[in-house]
């Protein structure tokens, strides 16, 4: 079966965030996932925005959660755009957060076969060249 690529050797453009964002790329440097947490509506939001998807209000907070999940769902990429294109095959999945979040990311140290709905994840954080990091997933060897 073939491998997929894990992507780390793709280059991700430069990450210019807004302001009210700031708060989810400053966690990052730490390798801290941090969500905005709406204390109205009881939950959380990603991607970050300036008010609350649920009540339209600015009073939001910022949350730390584990990251951990489940894949959602998947597909495997053929034919890369832009940076990605020559890494084929790659995997594109969307992460169902506990904390209630969906989160289109990549998925890496996982083999084609091991990847399927359900499958338990855990954050991977791939180092940027600013000191940040880039959440991706990779398969939960505690599940």
């Amino acid at each position: 079966m073939t491998e997929l690529n894990d992507t780390l050797d793709v280059r991700r453009g430069d990450i210019k965030p807004l302001p009210f964002s700031a708060p989810y790329w400053d966690g990052t440097r730490s390798k801290r996932l941090m969500l905005q947490y709406c204390p109205r509506s009881g939950s959380h939001q990603f991607f970050p925005r300036p008010v609350s998807i649920t009540t339209g209000r600015a009073d939001l907070e910022w949350r730390e959660v584990d990251g951990r999940g489940h894949v959602y769902s998947y597909t495997i990429t053929q034919v890369g755009l832009g940076p990605f294109k020559g890494h084929e095959p790659y995997a594109v999945i969307i992460a169902r957060l506990d904390a209630g979040v969906d989160i289109v990311s990549n998925i890496v140290n996982c083999r084609r076969e091991d990847l399927r709905i359900d499958l338990r994840i855990r954050p991977y954080w791939m180092p940027l060249e600013d000191g940040r990091h880039l959440l991706l997933f990779e398969p939960d060897p505690a599940a």
